[in-house]
């Protein structure tokens, strides 16, 4: 502008008929001005004139035409930028440079816009559906099979085990029992009813025992000792008639030997070795 004050206020030269700029009510010359006040370039570091445009971000300043994107040197006037380690990026660059990927369609997702982060990776929110339905999943109970995800609803249609023995879907972890799934608070003694998942069980006429049921019930009983004679046992035992011994029970009635594999006599219910049988 032209100036009604006499004088610059540094310089002191008369401003007669000259451009100058006010600061603080004080008028300087151009060149005072730009020496003392205009801010550098972050650029190129030279000043920003009182006649050119001064340009700010967080405290720094650009010539209009060093408002660059820092990759592609597009101009960032009066457009979206973004910034990463104090450098400007058009929205385009950033996105190539640092925005995440869509798990799904592979394409960036921009900016400012909404993405879903789900065991490591990102989507579209448009992105991120049932592999089934193909409805959005948005912040719903979800379940993943094969790196794809699915709605309860679906998953449950498409992959879930129902119970065997209440028919209702098996959402955590079961049991298999003759090929078929349990839950593991629905496999449980035919017997007492106790459940079964986490001690041993003997199987009869397709249904399971816990140990005491089944002993109680079904196990034949040894002629010696007279505890059950089972398959946790050991499969193997020894039967003669009526009677059947454990292995290790199979002694001699009078000196206890062994008579698994050897000869022996019979006295009413009790089993001899030869040498006390003739005594």
């Amino acid at each position: 502008m032209t100036s009604n004050h006499t004088d610059c206020h540094y310089c002191l030269q008369s401003l007669r008929g000259r451009k100058y700029a006010l600061r603080e009510e004080n008028a300087y010359c151009v060149a005072c001005y730009d020496n003392l006040f205009a801010n550098a370039c972050e650029e190129c570091k030279q000043p920003i004139e009182c006649n050119s445009k001064d340009l700010s971000y967080k405290g720094r300043h650009w010539h209009e035409r060093c408002f660059r994107c820092a990759k592609c040197s597009r101009s960032l006037v009066e457009k979206p930028f973004a910034a990463k380690d104090e450098v400007l990026l058009c929205t385009e660059c950033y996105s190539d440079e640092y925005s995440s990927r869509c798990f799904r369609c592979q394409r960036t997702i921009m900016p400012g816009s909404r993405k879903m982060d789900f065991q490591g990776s990102s989507w579209h929110e448009s992105c991120f559906v049932c592999q089934h339905c193909q409805q959005p999943l948005g912040t719903k109970p979800l379940i993943t099979k094969d790196k794809e995800n699915y709605c309860l609803p679906c998953f449950e249609k498409q992959f879930a085990h129902h119970c065997y023995s209440c028919r209702k879907v098996i959402t955590s972890e079961g049991v298999s029992y003759h090929n078929q799934p349990w839950h593991k608070e629905c496999f449980v003694c035919a017997g007492c009813q106790s459940q079964l998942c986490e001690q041993r069980f003997i199987s009869k006429d397709d249904s399971p025992y816990c140990v005491d049921c089944f002993s109680k019930l079904y196990a034949k009983k040894c002629a010696a000792c007279k505890k059950p004679i089972t398959a946790l046992g050991g499969p193997k035992f020894i039967s003669f008639e009526e009677h059947q011994w454990h292995r290790e029970c199979f002694r001699c009635r009078k000196c206890s030997a062994s008579l698994v594999g050897q000869g022996f006599l019979t006295q009413q219910e009790d089993v001899l070795c030869h040498k006390c049988g003739s005594a």
